[in-house]
């Protein structure tokens, strides 16, 4: 977790122990003792009651690793997490034991310059849930600093308060790309980036917004979350150009801001075909390290390439939308699961195979 811990004893579970979810090896989850960092005084200790899985548990599990950030030694995963206050820290005022709780993930350093310049988000100090070599957030109980821990409105429940994480992925990408009333807005990929993308657009105000995914289930989860059209497209570059031709007759007027959601060559390259002159393409996924893109052409045309990394400052306004009801998670929510051995791998088989599982949550 953000503040540390460590496997405890030998592993054997000792009744009313902390347990959390240790990824071991590749393709290997087990439920382990989780010794809990101490209570500092700008703490608090959160019981979790929501966590989702999200596509980079999957690819640290398969692979041990999720771009640059390796898997060196064992590591509870997880950071999309909502909770209830167990106990706080001797110099916290602004929570109290039985609050519930949306955690924000990151704790940054609060000194280097991108901390102080507000973009604490690029901060090379950066200790993350569940992004090695920081533990994560899959286990009963975490400690956290109560600055990074945002009460949840009445309305709103833990499941949804888990889902700010993704959302704020989406949200900040929005505020990056300046999206507003007069937007239109496409986006490349239909998973849960792209869904809650899109979400976040409409809640901007974008006036339309067109999907576009190679698989037709997605496609009507977006449809029946309210895009404005979807296009179904191959895998092949080769289409590209006739795809392009399709996404524009598709949104019936200039696409000024398009969000790639997936990463990989081809997906980028559409996106910058499609996008307007002096247009924006704003890269969210990052399926490949390396591609081959059009920029060139896209230069000549002034299509700014905008690159987002996780969020700053996001939580507030996730909660705000949810309170009011201008944003619906609770739909993408497909699978839930309890926290056992059985159901930790049953859970991460379902959201690694995709099909019709969209966000994967534990309640714990």
């Amino acid at each position: 977790m953000g503040k540390g811990g460590e496997v405890s004893g030998d592993g054997a579970k000792v009744e009313g122990e902390n347990m959390a979810a240790w990824l071991v090896a590749v393709n290997t989850l087990k439920i382990q003792p989780f010794r809990l960092p101490p209570l500092g005084p700008h703490d608090v200790r959160v019981r979790m009651k929501a966590v989702g899985i999200c596509g980079s548990d999957v690819h640290h599990l398969k692979t041990m690793r999720c771009a640059h950030f390796v898997v060196k030694a064992p590591m509870v995963l997880g950071h999309e997490c909502a909770g209830v206050i167990e106990e706080v820290g001797s110099e916290v005022k602004s929570l109290v034991v039985g609050d519930r709780v949306a955690l924000e993930p990151g704790i940054s350093c609060g000194h280097c310059k991108y901390c102080k310049g507000g973009r604490y988000n690029l901060c090379r100090s950066m200790r993350f849930f569940g992004s090695p070599p920081v533990n994560g957030s899959l286990a009963n109980q975490v400690v956290h600093p109560a600055n990074l821990c945002f009460r949840l409105p009445e309305n709103v429940s833990l499941e949804e308060g888990a889902m700010c994480e993704p959302l704020s992925v989406g949200i900040h990408a929005c505020r990056r790309a300046n999206v507003g009333p007069e937007t239109n807005v496409l986006i490349m990929g239909a998973g849960p980036i792209g869904l809650v993308t899109m979400l976040a657009a409409r809640a901007f105000g974008a006036p339309r917004i067109i999907m576009v995914d190679v698989d037709s289930y997605r496609l009507s989860v977006a449809k029946s979350l309210g895009a404005d059209g979807f296009v179904k497209v191959s895998t092949n570059n080769q289409d590209v150009d006739e795809e392009v031709i399709q996404i524009q007759q598709a949104m019936g007027n200039d696409i000024d801001v398009s969000f790639d959601c997936a990463g990989f060559s081809k997906t980028v390259s559409t996106a910058l075909n499609a996008t307007r002159a002096g247009g924006k393409v704003c890269l969210v996924g990052m399926g490949c390290n390396e591609m081959t893109v059009p920029l060139t052409p896209a230069a000549a045309r002034e299509v700014d390439v905008i690159g987002i990394f996780r969020y700053k400052d996001t939580w507030p306004l996730c909660l705000e939308f949810l309170r009011t009801g201008k944003i619906d998670v609770k739909p993408l929510i497909t699978h839930r699961f309890g926290f056992s051995q059985e159901e930790l791998v049953e859970a991460f088989e379902v959201s690694a195979r995709g099909g019709d599982a969209i966000k994967v949550m534990f309640n714990l």
